[in-house]
Parts: structure tokens; C-alpha cells; sequence
């Protein structure tokens, strides 16, 4: 209820009012989201997935556009709940974020000491958003193209045909991959300037896409093995059309 809203008993009028919580907002931050018990992420999945809230008896949709971005402390997982990996297929990317290189935390050291006198500029309105998310739509993506993606995904599930040993993998991405590379390759083109869709719009975004959907099996673990490692390997056996 603290993420989607609940029912609030209304003593004037005898009736249940709907309070809506932030999950009605166009962009969730979810900070260490696996700090939240089982029964938040999993609100949190109907509104990624179907993009609606079910509060009460009733269904509310969700404002467009609806962005879920999530973070992990990768350090400290004592009182933490592993996300299913229904809930983490959803998510379209995972990016790693690294310690920031000196010029940049001196920027945020100094930003810190000033922030007072920070400002915040609003770079896109939201008919802007709006208008690009349709332009990405319109992205032209060649056929060959389409097989290299396909080809990808089920060197995942089939590492033979990446010349991985099958026993390295225990679970290959599933069909959203595939979407996901494909939207993502799509965007990726239009923040370069071109209309159509090249196999390094690919490299250039599949390990993000992938990375969390490749499951190392107890022996690549014990290799020393990691997704990316695997997925690195996939992209370098997989021929580029």
C-alpha cells in the first residue's frame, strides 16, 4: 500500500475513498529494490508489466510514459530479498555503474558543497518524450538484422552454436531479449543520427540487454565465469551479418 495506495475509510460519507501512492507518477526510482519484501516487488511487477495498479476492486492505468528504474548495492545483501527472475526479466536493461573517474568526483564534491545553489532545467517536455518514443517505432530494421538478434538469444539457450560447452549456461534469455535488443538497437541508431538499424547498434547495447538474463550455471561459477563473460563469448562466436 505504501507503493500503489489503498483504501481509505470516508466517516462522512460511510464509504471506501481511493488515495493513490507514488507508483502514479511518470518515472519510479526504486532504490535498493532488494530491500523490499516479496509482496512490493510483486505490485511492482503488475505495474512494469501491465502497466496498471490494482487497488481495491478497482484498476487504474498508469500514466504514459511509466519508467522503472531500480538500483542493487552489489556489496551488502544481509536483511535483502533476491528478485525472481520474472520480475528482473522486465527490466529492458542493467547497467553496472563503476566508481566515477577523479575530474567527475570532483565535480560531485563540489556540486555537494554548493548544492543549495543548484537548479534543476527540464531538458524534454512530455509531448517531446512522446514524440521520439514514436520515432524509434519508425527505425527501419533490416531482415538480416532481425536473424542476427534471433541468432544471439539462442546461442544463449543453445551454446553450442556459440561454441560455449552447454553445461556453462543454466538458463538463456528468454523472448524479450530479442524484443529488447531490437527496441534498444532502434533507439541506439536514432541517438546516432540515422534511421536504420546496424549489427554495432547491437553490440553496442546487447551486453546491457543480456547480461541479466544469461544465468552462469554452478560450473561456470566455479570457472570463475560470470554472464557477462558468457554473453562476451557469444557475441564473438556469433557471425555479424
Amino acid at each position: 500500500s505504501d507503493l500503489t495506495g489503498t483504501l481509505v475509510y470516508n466517516q462522512k460519507t460511510g464509504s471506501f475513498d481511493t488515495k493513490k501512492g507514488p507508483i502514479f507518477s511518470n518515472i519510479i526510482l526504486a532504490d535498493e529494490i532488494n530491500r523490499a519484501p516479496a509482496k512490493v516487488q510483486s505490485a511492482l511487477l503488475e505495474a512494469m508489466q501491465e502497466k496498471q495498479v490494482t487497488i481495491g476492486e478497482e484498476t487504474f492505468p498508469l500514466d504514459s510514459p511509466f519508467l522503472v528504474l531500480a538500483t542493487q548495492n552489489p556489496v551488502e545483501q544481509e536483511g535483502t530479498y533476491p528478485l525472481p527472475e520474472a520480475q528482473v526479466d522486465r527490466f529492458m536493461l542493467k547497467v553496472i555503474v563503476s566508481y566515477p573517474a577523479e575530474a567527475e568526483e570532483r565535480e560531485i564534491v563540489k556540486k555537494y558543497m554548493n548544492r543549495d545553489n543548484i537548479s534543476v532545467r527540464p531538458v524534454l517536455k512530455k509531448s517531446q518524450l512522446e514524440k521520439l518514443r514514436g520515432l524509434v517505432d519508425q527505425v527501419y530494421i533490416d531482415e538480416r538484422v532481425m536473424e542476427y538478434i534471433v541468432s544471439l538469444v539462442f546461442a544463449t539457450r543453445e551454446p553450442e552454436r556459440a561454441k560455449i560447452e552447454k553445461t556453462l549456461i543454466a538458463y538463456g534469455a528468454s523472448p524479450r531479449a530479442s524484443l529488447y535488443l531490437a527496441q534498444a538497437a532502434k533507439a541506439n541508431a536514432l541517438l546516432q543520427g540515422r534511421g536504420f538499424v546496424l549489427p554495432e547498434d547491437i553490440r553496442m547495447i546487447g551486453m546491457d540487454v543480456l547480461r541479466h538474463r544469461v544465468i552462469p550455471s554452478y560450473e561456470a561459477e566455479a570457472e570463475g565465469m560470470t554472464s557477462e563473460t558468457l554473453v562476451e563469448r557469444v557475441f564473438n562466436n556469433v557471425e555479424v551479418p
